[in-house]
């Protein structure tokens, strides 16, 4: 039986297309077990990711770099060793400079400072080996007063045995001296062509008021006409005569109304208390 031309046709179409369907339909072959193995292991080994590292702030590590360096404390020395002993600086007093106020001329009634000697600007003038005294038996100058340690005796002397015995109690006792003047190189009463004064040669001393505890000032001035003040001061003026080879008060002469003048120069005839 012979087939027509469209039934070949179709014939021919239908074998080539069935060995196409049949390799889509055809079942995909299982996995082998190595591989189902690996990718098991491999979905419970996934990798987390780490976290970022946080910015380091390099301000704050350049500023605690420029910070002062802490002072560390030694360590306590160990028992039992010693500590070595600084060295001692022996300090010397300058050339020139006063000492300390301390008691001077070897007498423990005078309080005072050793100067360098004194030398004078007018021929006759000057002083070796001067003090300044600041206090004489306990009683204080106003001003401390530059003189030799001979004077500063003789002056000792006199508050001892003339100002305070002629002071008593009054006014609660004796507290100070007034200073009129002490060392000066000049001459005598200023006079031009005089000869040099006592002050100038650190042997006198002036007192123009005596300052007694209460406030109470007894002035050489306006106490000697007192009743009695001016008892007190005449019997001081007098106590000087004596520890002071010259003294000069309010009847002496005009330059010495204001003020007693002592000083300890020494003439053949003796004494010259005025």
């Amino acid at each position: 039986m012979s087939l027509g031309r469209g039934a070949v046709l179709a014939a021919v179409l239908a074998a080539l297309s069935l060995p196409a369907l049949a390799l889509d339909r055809s079942p995909r072959p299982a996995p082998r077990t190595e591989e189902l193995i690996l990718s098991q292991v491999a979905e419970r080994f996934v990798p987390v990711p780490r976290p970022a590292l946080p910015l380091v702030d390099t301000s704050r590590a350049i500023q605690a770099a420029s910070l002062p360096s802490l002072r560390v404390s030694p360590r306590p020395t160990p028992r039992g060793t010693l500590k070595p002993r600084p060295a001692r600086v022996q300090v010397t007093r300058p050339q020139g400079t006063p000492s300390k106020v301390g008691r001077i001329c070897g007498s423990r009634q005078i309080l005072g400072r050793s100067v360098p000697d004194i030398a004078g600007r007018l021929r006759g003038c000057g002083v070796r080996n001067a003090v300044q005294v600041v206090e004489v038996e306990g009683v204080r100058l106003s001003t401390a007063s530059t003189m030799t340690c001979e004077a500063a005796e003789a002056l000792r002397r006199w508050v001892d045995t003339g100002v305070k015995p002629a002071v008593k109690r009054t006014g609660g006792g004796v507290a100070e001296l007034r200073v009129a003047a002490h060392y000066s190189c000049r001459t005598r009463n200023h006079k031009v062509g005089a000869k040099i004064s006592e002050h100038g040669k650190g042997k006198a001393i002036d007192i123009s008021a005596i300052m007694l505890k209460d406030g109470t000032a007894i002035t050489v001035l306006k106490g000697w006409d007192d009743r009695k003040q001016g008892r007190m001061l005449r019997q001081m003026h007098q106590a000087a005569c004596g520890p002071f080879g010259t003294v000069l008060g309010p009847e002496a002469d005009r330059y010495h109304k204001d003020h007693f003048h002592f000083d300890v120069a020494r003439y053949r005839s003796g004494l010259y208390c005025r």
